[in-house]
């Protein structure tokens, strides 16, 4: 059996991905895996790829999920989406989201916010 931490992640993932597909966007690939990062969703939406980082929490009683996305996490997002985005020869726009997710005991959303253009490909 997987860890908590990590099946509260794999349900975020699954909850951020019901929302994005109920808000137009088109999931192409979940949890692309490019050397040591990993990129929990890329979906396209209006023509524009976007890279999705996922956290989810219980509470943010030791701060926001999103403020676990560091400069470190950041460039491993850079480093895998540069490498998708050369396998398949993306010309288009592109931009970096987060979701944070906040679940209570029953695993039921208490907070989802999504930051689009939350941070910049360098």
């Amino acid at each position: 059996m997987a860890a908590a931490h990590i099946e509260l992640g794999k349900l975020g993932e699954e909850l951020a991905a019901a929302y994005l597909l109920e808000k137009g966007y088109k999931i192409v690939a979940k949890n692309y895996r490019s050397g040591k990062a990993e990129i929990d969703i890329i979906a396209l939406l209006d023509n524009m790829l976007i890279f999705i980082e996922v956290k989810t929490r219980r509470t943010s009683a030791f701060g926001f999920p999103e403020e676990a996305v560091t400069a470190k996490k950041k460039q491993l997002l850079f480093d895998a989406a540069a490498n998708y985005i050369h396998e398949n020869n993306w010309q288009g726009e592109l931009r970096f989201d987060i979701i944070s997710l906040i679940l209570d005991k029953k695993n039921t959303i208490s907070n989802l916010t999504h930051f689009e253009d939350a941070f910049f490909f360098l």
